[in-house]
């Protein structure tokens, strides 16, 4: 599965984190061998551009366990950022393949999408765990029984629900109750100074009261085995384990490490990685904008037709978007109802069958096509929503498709409950937001999602569904909800013209991009694949920087297992590693190179090769145990080859005058646009007196689609009326000016604003400090500075004399330094 943009970016700051922490902790274990008394936070030590300042944790022994959040909003694709986080802890800080993972959710409904996906091997959050551990993953349940030697030889992946690890909770305590099954990770009963001993090293475990028959013997139970074993902890929706007590029994499990993944951290929390809803929408990955249709009339079955009567719109649609591109979509309607007991159907009250009955006798619908989810019937239970074969096209329910309930398919929400007083309202928004497919068909009608109601106040309506994207972590896209036209004329989407004193300029800007000839005697915008990567000459990859790899003569987090074992009781020793059994497979290996290399034959090349050069200066069971490690230090390799190849091409071709920055009309985005769609009645950019800006091209631009530092640009660009003589925010989307470079990801800038003398436009893009040195951010330096040294004044005469002589200058701008670095710009002549 080939990760977005964002997604790559979160995981490269994770890794630089990782590698940052593994050399805090090496000096800190060297200050403690020199028995130095210095102190040394070194998980602090590693913290250096997060938003805040860490927060120390210390697990149950008292020592520091590293904990960091990566916020990711609804959409976002949070577990497989968790899958391949795994894999970047595994590697960069424990060093090693096997060990203990034990993963926390909130919801049921959560827990049992999450497990089905880590049991199939086919699924690629499964495909990326036995990457990581060379094919040897193990999942399971609380239930489940393991052994020493499967901790030894496997990577363990243990789901636990959040209550389940509550230390309080009465119904979980036998979590910590002495269970058949953990015996071989303790010492036997009736060596009690081994169970001293154990003690003495940890001692937060679990141990029979003293005036019991077993008194001070260490229960072998799950809550103590996985205080043994020092496990990563990945916790689903961390915000719901930020309580005192649930905070002081996670870290009784002696985790080695925490990851978080919420859309809405506390303030306590250490959020490492920041995903903004702009990025995830940018991606394709969500499905706005957000319309509300509030029905005036009186009956809830007007409601429930008009919604049904969009839905029946929409699969026509998609069907002929499926005949024209070969995707399945078969839109779903969601209906929330007050109650769905079956001794609840009462007078006032819509009850689920009330609506089912409705739609079966009053609309045709098939009693196939609908679906009741509640707490007593699940009808949607173990079945593929996605599956062209599944019929279901509306499911109701009253909350029971809040947090973890996921179907893209899901694009009409009908509330037919007081919305004013429905906190379960704002939840199930949520879950018409994923985009087919994680991306956009093109068709507004596929590409945004609905919400229908009746008897509410507009106002409150809106306010309402604003905060549940704010609880999806969505809060910088909470504008893109459109109330329709009929029920408030002030929140309908209106066309905007360019403003009256800058009517001149319309049709006639244009942004430059990288072009090609078309063979035809003009000129097309460069395409990644067709132009850049099938000109590469893979046969220059480079692997010879294998030679110097180091694998490592044995797993480094063996000792977790073996402390309080091997020195502590007289078990049997454990099994050898299972690596001199497997044998490695470089199909396997070449699969998993395919999202960087197109030709399958050259993957596999490429991989035989690798191994060739390793087992020159390793034994084979060595690399077969270092098989994650491997793989991903050689796509690594290969991604960094692919880069400096691609740029070789990319540099040729512009030497060769083959391709050329021009103005051209056919790139996407990159005309000014003349005219733009806004919300009538949302709040408004604002100068700090309160005044609407000056000198914007458009009158609209929504003060909600700016973050902090967006926000202060945009303003000191208006103050420059001496200098500029208009500004324009770029618009997120596919239509918006993108630029076009050696990789395959397209930087989309934030503002252009355009100088009269010199004549110049300012192509401009902010970034956070914390940004200022990811491989994201230095990529689009050295394309601004190339797209800077190819547009100097030329004429251009193929679209339009207006700007003949212009020249365009790109800029990054960071948000410590926007203010010195525009001034300077702006003061230069």
């Amino acid at each position: 599965m080939q990760l977005k943009e964002y997604q790559q970016s979160a995981l490269n700051i994770l890794s630089d984190y990782l590698r940052a922490l593994k050399e805090a902790q090496a000096k800190a274990d060297q200050i403690a061998q020199l028995g130095l008394d210095i102190p040394f936070e070194w998980d602090r030590a590693a913290w250096k551009k997060g938003e805040r300042d860490y927060i120390p944790r210390k697990n149950g022994l008292g020592q520091p366990v590293p904990t960091v959040c990566l916020k990711v909003p609804t959409g976002g694709g949070k577990t497989l950022l968790a899958v391949r986080a795994i894999d970047a802890i595994q590697t960069l800080y424990r060093g090693r393949q096997t060990g203990l993972v034990l993963w926390l959710v909130p919801t049921t409904q959560i827990y049992r999408q999450t497990l089905q996906a880590l049991r199939d091997r086919a699924h690629p959050y499964r495909q990326a765990l036995d990457l990581s551990s060379g094919g040897r993953t193990l999942i399971l349940e609380k239930d489940s029984r393991f052994s020493p030697d499967d901790v030894q030889t496997q990577l363990v992946v243990m789901l636990l629900m959040l209550p389940s690890a509550n230390r309080q909770n009465k119904e979980t305590l036998r979590l910590f109750q002495d269970q058949g099954g953990f015996e071989p990770f303790f010492p036997a009963e009736d060596q009690l100074a081994s169970h001293v001993k154990l003690r003495e090293h940890i001692p937060n475990l679990d141990v029979y009261d003293h005036q019991s028959m077993l008194g001070g013997v260490v229960k072998s139970s799950l809550g103590n085995t996985l205080r043994l074993l020092n496990p990563v902890m990945i916790v689903d929706e961390g915000h719901k384990a930020y309580s005192a007590t649930a905070q002081q029994t996670l870290r009784g499990f002696n985790p080695s490490f925490i990851l978080e993944l919420s859309a809405t951290p506390p303030r306590e929390s250490n959020v490492l990685v920041n995903i903004t809803g702009q990025s995830v929408l940018r991606e394709g990955m969500i499905k706005l904008d957000l319309h509300v249709h509030n029905k005036a009339s009186a009956d809830w079955r007007d409601t429930v037709l008009a919604a049904c009567r969009h839905r029946a719109e929409l699969e026509q649609i998609a069907q002929t978007y499926q005949a024209n591109h070969g995707l399945y979509i078969r839109p779903i309607a969601l209906f929330q109802v007050e109650r769905t007991g079956a001794k609840q159907r009462l007078p006032g009250l819509i009850h689920v069958e009330d609506v089912r009955e409705y739609l079966i006798t009053r609309l045709n619908v098939l009693p196939e096509e609908i679906a009741v989810k509640s707490s007593e019937r699940d009808e949607i239970e173990n079945i593929d929503l996605l599956s062209s074969d599944c019929p279901i096209r509306y499911i109701i329910t009253k909350q029971a498709l809040q947090e973890g309930w996921d179907c893209p398919f899901a694009y009409i929400v009908t509330i037919l409950t007081n919305p004013e007083s429905n906190t379960a309202m704002t939840q199930l928004i949520g879950r018409v937001l994923r985009q087919p497919y994680a991306r956009k068909t093109g068709l507004p009608e596929l590409d945004e999602s609905h919400v229908y109601c009746f008897k509410a106040k507009t106002g409150q309506l809106l306010d309402t569904i604003r905060a549940g994207l704010i609880g999806e972590g969505l809060g910088d896209v909470a504008g893109r909800v459109i109330a329709d036209v009929e029920a408030a004329p002030s929140q309908a989407v209106v066309d905007v013209s360019i403003r009256p004193q800058f009517q001149h300029y319309a049709g006639k800007v244009y942004l430059p991009c990288f072009v090609v000839s078309d063979g035809k005697g003009g000129w097309r915008e460069v395409g990644y694949e067709v132009d850049i990567l099938s000109r590469v000459d893979w046969e220059q990859v480079d692997l010879s920087p294998v030679d110097s790899w180091e694998l490592n003569p044995a797993e480094t987090g063996d000792s977790h297992v073996s402390l309080g074992l091997d020195h502590l009781t007289t078990i049997e020793p454990l099994r050898a590693s299972l690596a001199d059994e497997m044998q490695l497979d470089p199909v396997f290996m070449t699969r998993q190179l395919l999202d960087l290399v197109p030709n399958p034959w050259v993957a596999y090349e490429y991989v035989e090769e690798t191994l060739r050069r390793l087992r020159a200066k390793f034994p084979e069971a060595r690399i077969k145990r270092d098989l994650g490690f491997v793989i991903e230090e050689l796509k690594k390799r290969i991604a960094a080859e692919q880069e400096r190849l691609t740029r070789q091409v990319f540099d040729s071709l512009l030497q060769s005058g083959e391709l050329r920055f021009y103005l051209i009309s056919g790139c996407a985005g990159s005309a000014i646009p003349e005219r733009i769609k806004a919300k009538a009645g949302a709040r408004k950019l604002t100068t700090a007196t309160g005044d609407l800006p000056a000198r914007t091209l458009f009158d609209y631009f929504l003060e909600e689609d700016f973050n902090e530092t967006e926000k202060a640009v945009a303003l000191y660009l208006d103050q420059q009326a001496d200098i500029l003589e208009w500004w324009f925010r770029n618009n997120v989307g596919p239509n918006s000016y993108s630029i076009q470079g050696w990789r395959r990801h397209r930087p989309h800038p934030d503002f252009f604003a355009l100088r009269q003398e010199p004549p110049t436009i300012y192509v401009l893009e902010t970034k956070g400090i914390h940004l200022g040195h990811n491989p994201d951010t230095d990529y689009k330096k050295q394309l601004f500075e190339l797209c800077n040294k190819y547009s100097q004044p030329t004429p251009w005469n193929d679209i339009t004399q207006e700007f003949s002589g212009h020249r365009v200058n790109f800029q990054i701008v960071f948000d410590d330094e926007w203010q010195r670095v525009l001034n300077a710009m702006l003061t230069s002549t």
